[in-house]
């Protein structure tokens, strides 16, 4: 470790450095000695943005080649150097570097990281995104967020990598983080349920790329809320029993007084019009990229559970006004 301090356990998560997984657990994929002077460039470009992480060039060479094994051993991606160093987010990847060397300002500065136009904290971020798998469980919220931070640099179970160490410096870091939380308490959440859990892998796996155009992300996001802002009460109901409070289409039947059979296709018709209503106004911005289905059911869940409408105090006021009531066990 090179001019940093031991991590402490003065906050929650944080672990020696000494119990965390190896940090180059995958086979070093060797460097092209012809592109040297560009790791040369992107360290001292690196250390000029972040001059309180100290981080030799030694250090940075053997996780840029840790980071691009990671990186191609994806399915389908350019496995060149020359690809995936026009496309690193150099300060994402040289701070998850430092973080994975133990060096507390790298920690410092990953406390301090802001998420996205909302420029609350990653931690606050993080916190926001409990309170909508857990509503209304305090206990559970912080767990979660505690546990996912000491998840981070060291491995859940023996054969798992750390979080960081799945991180390859293709994305945006924080919403990459956030993204990983999600999909780590929804895989909990599907394994208590008895049904089958997200693979490990698919874990830290991006979404469904819209066409490679961040601005087609937010489209999306924009074009999901404005179709939640057209749905009547009785398919609010619906969304935010299957969605905020897990229930299954049985329990959501015998919620709302349907039989089982006709929530069924109301369920569908509700997930086919959301995916035309997103379609068509991705269509009309000029998308002409492929299916969207993949990308509605994967990202769909999370932009709702952000949407108020669909809030816990929300949906107990619709529920109330149509006679109707949660299961005594999901009440708070």
């Amino acid at each position: 470790m090179n001019g940093g301090e031991d991590m402490g356990t003065d906050r929650a998560g944080r672990r020696s450095a000494e119990t965390a997984a190896p940090a180059a657990s995958l086979p070093p994929t060797p460097f092209p000695v012809q592109l040297q002077p560009r790791l040369t460039l992107l360290y001292h470009f690196c250390r000029l943005q972040m001059p309180t992480i100290a981080l030799d060039m030694t250090v940075c060479q053997r996780h840029l080649q840790r980071t691009f094994g990671v990186f191609v051993a994806k399915p389908g991606v350019d496995a060149t150097w020359t690809h995936y160093l026009d496309n690193l987010y150099p300060i994402d990847w040289f701070l998850t570097a430092a973080c994975l060397e133990g060096i507390e300002r790298a920690w410092e500065t990953l406390f301090a990281a802001r998420a996205g136009r909302s420029d609350c904290l990653l931690m606050d971020a993080l916190r926001a995104r409990a309170a909508r798998l857990y509503p209304r469980d305090e206990e559970k919220q912080d767990s979660a967020v505690n546990e996912f931070w000491g998840h981070l640099i060291i491995a859940e179970h023996d054969g798992s990598m750390p979080v960081l160490q799945r991180y390859d410096g293709q994305r945006p870091l924080v919403p990459w983080l956030i993204r990983v939380f999600q999909n780590w308490h929804i895989s909990q959440l599907r394994r208590r349920a008895g049904t089958q859990a997200l693979p490990e892998d698919d874990l830290a796996l991006p979404l469904p790329e819209l066409d490679g155009d961040p601005r087609w992300h937010e489209a999306f996001c924009l074009a999901a809320h404005e179709c939640l802002s057209g749905l009547k009460d009785a398919e609010l109901m619906i969304l935010g029993l299957r969605l905020r409070y897990r229930l299954s289409q049985r329990e959501v039947a015998a919620v709302l007084g349907k039989h089982e059979g006709n929530l069924s296709r109301q369920t569908d018709q509700l997930r086919d019009k959301c995916l035309e209503f997103i379609s068509e106004r991705l269509l009309d911005q000029g998308w002409t990229g492929g299916d969207l289905s993949v990308y509605v059911r994967t990202e769909m869940p999370g932009v709702l559970l952000d949407d108020p409408r669909l809030s816990v105090d929300r949906l107990a006021a619709l529920l109330s006004a149509a006679g109707k009531s949660l299961p005594q066990d999901r009440k708070e």
